[in-house]
């Protein structure tokens, strides 16, 4: 189903998202770590491989000065990565958060967005890579964007990723 909507930002085009993944979008968004940042995650596409996530401006979101508060915009991105390895891995797998670290660019003056993707040839590649009892780290990037596509931040996620025994 091909469509676009006002949830989109700036990144419009094929909607995927099951009746499950909406559901589990509605609840994640309830969740009060990830609900009291600010952020919310708009879409959920049905095989877990791509999530878009909107941080406001907003009463809740904004700093001293007015602008978006960069707390609220790494706590927007923080556990995505994490729950999209989750997902796409399967119960075969232990995934943690390891680091992060995040580059402001530029104020955030209006809704942020961040558009994540996990492409399937990154999680074939961690399942051939490990054994039974092996680890490894992956490095994700993410941008946070404004409607232009102008990049207000850039935060890098470190993942450890198990295979268990």
């Amino acid at each position: 189903m091909a469509a676009t909507s006002e949830h989109d930002g700036p990144f419009p085009g094929e909607r995927d998202e099951s009746l499950r993944t909406r559901l589990e979008r509605r609840l994640f968004n309830c969740f009060p770590a990830y609900r009291l940042g600010g952020g919310r995650v708009t879409y959920i596409r049905r095989d877990w491989r791509e999530v878009h996530v909107a941080v406001p401006r907003s009463l809740w979101t904004r700093n001293y000065v007015g602008t978006i508060f960069g707390g609220s915009m790494y706590a927007a991105v923080d556990p995505i990565y994490m729950l999209m390895c989750i997902r796409t891995l399967g119960d075969d797998f232990t995934v943690w958060d390891k680091s992060a670290e995040i580059h402001f660019r530029k104020p955030g003056e209006s809704t942020l967005h961040a558009k994540f993707e996990l492409p399937e040839a990154e999680t074939d590649a961690i399942r051939e890579q490990l054994a039974p009892g092996e680890s490894t780290d992956r490095v994700y990037d993410v941008e946070l964007v404004d409607e232009e596509g102008v990049v207000h931040a850039e935060v890098e996620k470190t993942l450890y990723v198990r295979r268990d025994e």
